[in-house]
Parts: structure tokens; C-alpha cells; sequence
């Protein structure tokens, strides 16, 4: 039972009041702190505690505050350093400290929705499936010296992701500061955390000798689409046909990988989907090599349930764009901007933690088509900062100290005031064709009134 203080909040804004409980029992200052402390080789701590800087930045990626300097100058608590030492702090914040911020955060979230149950079942039963892709950051404005001598878009760096789709969260990133770096250059990372068990799917870009085979050596699973030139295979009998999936045909053709620099061999399935129509890259063919039993994924599961799922990672950057501010184009080092953005996964998380906690309550399907995450965050960003003059950040340590099963059941009781008809949904339609458009060039600028006057002109009898 919270104190009398909370309840205005409680029934007024319960999402607000949820999201900064699961921030505060995700990233408590003593459990970020010690992240810093084991994982920061060169940053050390002073006056600016590290739990400090990610306070700040929180308000930054839920849009409380508007800027790094806006969160400075208006919080509550203060830092008791200089606003050019908050900045020399974020430009300093190493990969592996923003990397492990995201694991140890997701770890304790993961806790708390395997016990409020995650809005989706499982993809594959027994297998833990990971989704992987590459995210580049937007380019940033032109604040540091050396980019204000080019027009050019600054790119501050990248990310490969790691998106669980059964328990709907990001669990694992692997930041790279130069955004121009080949993605499969950051395979060796991935590759030292995949454990036995787990099922990979990514798609075609991923496609190679190492990453294939180093998932199986470690007794991995995958779904991932062929690319045309990445691997060296030769076709063991004829390709057989498989029924229908709702969009093409499918066939199912076993490969044999050769690995020539490893000397090793690995015998895969490659399920193939041949389109009714071609999609709009103009390619007829899917092809999707997995390791999987066919007793436990036919050619319909790799293709229709597993492959089609990559796309959920992509549902996610979608969210974390409209919903969060994931890419701070003020931030030119790109080691600032990898941390807001390892921030912001931190922040997803919180949000598909509250998603889950409402579908307990008010059923999972309900929260999925009817709930928006946009409206969600628009009454974080609105209400927080009240909030927190009405609550100072002492009254919150309570969520910190709970264990997971006591917080989800917190999650689930202020779920209960939540009233889902404020955060309405509203799924797009099917899309337009576009219609032919002037150039401009001849003339730059045109009356709205005149155009809307002529559209009655057109309409009228």
C-alpha cells in the first residue's frame, strides 16, 4: 500500500506514477553506480555520481525536459558541479559502461514481467529467441568544432540490438562509435554472448561464415535469411514443396556450409518462399537457412511465425522514435550520444514493462490493439515533473528495495486506475498512392485559402 502522498497521482496519472516506480527499482543510483564502478576503465567518479547524469538524461529521453541544460538547471536534486562538467561527464561515458546500464536494467525488468506475464506467447516454445539488427543514429547539429567545416550530416555511431520478442524487451546492445563501420564487424561481440539453447533470427546482412557458424559451434539455433555471396554452400537433393504460406508457396531444400578457413561443414535447411507477388524490392524469392529440427519448426514455422517476427525489432526502433527521444541531435560526441541512446532502450523497457502490467489487468489483447505507447509517454512528459515537486525522489526508494514478484504486483494494483480510453489507438489505414505534385520551382509558395476556395469551386454542382 503506497502513502497517502502518492494517491492524487495514483488515480490522476497512474502511468506517470508507474513509470517512475520502474526507473527507480530498474536504475537505482547504488545499482548504477556500481555498473560505473566495475565496468568505467578510464571515468572515474568524483563530485558527479554517475546515478546523477542518468537522472538527468532520463528527463531528456521521456521529454520532461528539453535539453541536456534544461534538465540542469530545473532539477531537484543538484548535481553540485558545473553544467560544463555534465557535459564533460557525457562526452566521457564509455560503451561498456551505456552497454551494461541496458543488461543489468533489463535483467531486473525481465524479473518483474515473466511474473505480470509478457503480453505475447512464446514464438517457439522451448527456445529462447533473440532478434538481432543494426541501428545507425541520426546525425546531430554542427556544435563541435571539426563539423562545423562540413555540411555533411555528422553521424555520432551505431548499435547492433538485441530484442527478445517473447518477453518483448531490448536485453542486450552493442554501441560503435564510428557509424560508418561495417555492422558485421561487431559479429565477434555478439557472438561472445550468444549461449547454448538460444534461437537467433536476423536477416540477410548477417548472413555469414562466422556468424553461422559460430552460433552453431556454441550450440545455438537460427533462422537467417541467405545472402547471395556471404557463405559457401552446395544443395544435397532436389528442393520439395511444402504447402502454402498466406503469401506464396514454400519449398524446403537441405545445404551443405562449408566453413574453408575452419575446415569445418554444417548441414542446414533452407526453407524457400516464392511471393504470389513480388515484394517492394521487386524480389520473388525468400530464402531462410536454420539449424532447427523439422520436428520442431516445419517451413511454415521458420518462414511465417519465426522470420516474419524479425520485423518486431523493427515495431521497437518505431516506438522508441515516437515515443522516447532516443537520438539527441545535440549531443556530437558520440560517446554521449550512444549513452542517451542506451538510455532510452533502458527507458523502452520501463514502457513495455507498464504494457505488460496493464495487459495482466485489463487483459493482453486489449493493451495491444487499443493502447498507444505515444500517448503513454505524452502524460509521462506532461506529468512528471509535477510530480516530482509533489513527490520528492526519497518517497520513491521504496520501489528500489522490493524484490521482483512484490513490484510486479505493485504494477498490476496501479494498473487497475489506469483507464486505458486516455491512451486511444488508432491504426493507420491502408496507404495512398501519391499523388502527382508541382515542382515549386517556378513558384515557391501557394495561398492555402486559394486552394481550399477552389476545392469548393471543383465540388460544387
Amino acid at each position: 500500500m503506497l502513502p497517502a502522498r502518492f494517491s492524487p497521482f495514483v488515480h490522476g496519472a497512474p502511468v506517470c506514477v508507474m513509470i517512475r516506480a520502474v526507473l527507480e527499482f530498474a536504475l537505482a543510483p547504488d545499482a548504477v553506480d556500481e555498473v560505473f564502478k566495475r565496468f568505467a576503465k578510464a571515468q572515474y567518479l568524483r563530485e558527479l555520481l554517475f546515478s546523477s547524469l542518468v537522472g538527468l538524461m532520463c528527463q531528456v529521453v521521456f521529454g520532461v525536459r528539453r535539453s541536456v541544460c534544461d534538465a540542469y538547471h530545473q532539477s531537484l536534486e543538484k548535481t553540485g558541479v558545473s553544467l560544463t562538467s555534465v557535459y564533460n561527464k557525457l562526452q566521457g561515458v564509455e560503451d561498456d559502461v551505456s552497454a551494461e546500464l541496458l543488461r543489468c536494467s533489463a535483467k531486473r525488468i525481465k524479473a518483474v514481467v515473466q511474473k505480470t506475464g509478457p503480453l505475447h506467447p512464446p514464438l517457439l516454445g522451448k527456445y529462447c529467441t533473440r532478434v538481432l539488427d543494426g541501428n545507425h543514429l541520426a546525425s546531430t547539429e554542427h556544435r563541435l568544432a571539426e563539423l562545423r567545416l562540413t555540411r555533411s550530416g555528422p553521424l555520432p555511431g551505431q548499435a547492433l540490438v538485441v530484442y527478445e520478442p517473447d518477453c518483448g524487451l531490448i536485453t542486450d546492445v552493442f554501441p560503435c562509435q564510428d557509424a560508418h563501420a561495417q555492422e558485421r564487424a561487431l559479429i565477434v561481440h555478439v557472438l561472445a554472448r550468444v549461449r547454448e539453447g538460444e534461437l537467433w533470427i536476423a536477416d540477410r546482412n548477417f548472413c555469414t561464415t562466422r556468424f553461422v557458424f559460430g552460433l552453431a559451434g556454441r550450440g545455438a539455433f537460427f533462422a537467417i535469411r541467405q545472402h547471395e555471396s556471404t557463405l559457401v554452400c552446395r544443395p544435397l537433393g532436389k528442393r520439395r514443396s511444402c504447402g502454402r504460406a498466406d503469401n506464396g508457396r514454400l519449398y524446403e531444400q537441405q545445404l551443405r556450409l562449408e566453413d574453408k578457413l575452419g575446415g569445418q561443414t554444417l548441414i542446414v535447411r533452407c526453407v524457400t518462399l516464392l511471393r504470389d507477388k513480388p515484394n517492394s524490392k521487386g524480389e520473388r524469392e525468400i530464402r531462410v537457412l536454420t539449424n532447427l529440427p523439422e520436428k520442431d519448426a516445419s517451413a511454415l514455422v521458420v518462414m511465417q511465425t519465426l522470420y516474419r517476427n524479425r520485423w518486431t525489432i523493427e515495431k521497437a526502433f518505431g516506438e522508441l522514435e515516437r515515443e522516447l527521444k532516443s537520438e539527441i541531435n545535440t549531443l556530437g560526441y558520440p560517446k554521449a550520444a550512444l549513452f542517451a541512446f542506451c538510455l532510452a532502450l533502458c527507458a523502452y523497457n520501463g514502457l513495455q514493462a507498464i504494457k505488460a502490467s496493464l495487459g495482466a489487468v485489463h487483459g493482453g489483447e486489449t493493451v495491444e490493439k487499443k493502447v498507444s505507447g505515444y500517448y503513454l509517454g505524452a502524460e509521462i512528459a506532461s506529468t512528471y515533473g509535477g510530480m516530482m515537486l509533489a513527490i520528492p525522489p526519497r518517497h520513491w526508494k521504496v520501489f528500489a528495495e522490493m524484490n521482483p514478484a512484490p513490484f510486479a504486483k505493485t504494477l498490476m494494483d496501479l494498473a487497475k486506475s489506469a483507464d486505458l480510453k486516455r491512451y486511444p489507438r488508432h491504426p493507420r489505414g491502408p496507404k495512398k498512392p501519391r499523388p502527382h505534385q508541382t515542382s515549386g520551382k517556378k513558384n515557391h509558395h501557394v495561398s492555402t485559402a486559394r486552394l481550399l476556395a477552389l476545392r469548393k469551386v471543383i465540388k460544387s454542382p
